[in-house]
């Protein structure tokens, strides 16, 4: 698993990294281009400007909402790549912080009307991915939604099948969503498969 520094060294590689494996749809990447693109749409459509995107690297979708007149808040762990997303929305704030050690104290103070969450939450254990997310929750405004675009499935058999499929690429440090296995945490949770290897999970307050 890459800590901080080794993000730091990725980011100015990340969104060519991105864009070629889901371009060959491959793993982990594919159908990420399509999610983003969803969530985009859903968050435009949905009345309410606060968003809040928890790992949003380079800033490639938050930089889309912000451009729409979107208040963006945000928190990643990477201090280059928050350098970057900064560049693209100088009005945002921004925040340093490691989810493992969950939501930032600043961030805590306010209410969302989204909370985004794209493929970031893949580096917390499925416990931790249940607290953090409830936590998330807490900060949603009334008719809020959490999205939660990532590596996903709906069943462990479908993880077990594209772990064959990736074989060497597999990356063993990374902990994946499967739907099945959340449900009865998050009974209200809807998932959309996006490819083999990719899903939009969406949790409205």
């Amino acid at each position: 698993m890459l800590d901080n520094q080794g993000f730091n060294l990725w980011a100015q590689e990340y969104d060519g990294s991105v864009r070629c494996s889901d371009e060959n749809n491959r793993y982990p990447f594919a159908g990420y281009q399509d999610i983003m693109d969803e969530i985009f749409r859903r968050v435009l459509s949905a009345p309410g400007r606060d968003i809040l995107d928890i790992g949003f690297g380079t800033g490639v979708l938050t930089a889309r909402l912000y451009e729409q007149g979107c208040r963006i808040f945000g928190q990643d762990f990477s201090s280059a790549m928050i350098e970057l997303a900064q560049q693209k929305m100088p009005e945002a704030i921004l925040v340093q912080g490691n989810f493992a050690q969950g939501l930032a104290v600043p961030l805590r103070q306010n209410r969302y009307d989204a909370i985004l969450a794209t493929y970031s939450l893949h580096h917390l254990t499925d416990a931790q991915k249940v607290s953090f997310l409830h936590d998330l929750l807490s900060c949603l405004r009334e008719g809020g939604c959490l999205y939660i675009g990532d590596v996903a499935f709906t069943t462990r058999r479908e993880l077990e099948a594209c772990r064959a499929k990736a074989g060497d690429s597999w990356d063993d440090d990374e902990i994946y969503f499967v739907f099945d296995e959340l449900k009865s945490s998050f009974p209200t949770m809807q998932f959309e498969p996006f490819s083999y290897c990719s899903g939009l999970l969406s949790l409205k307050k």
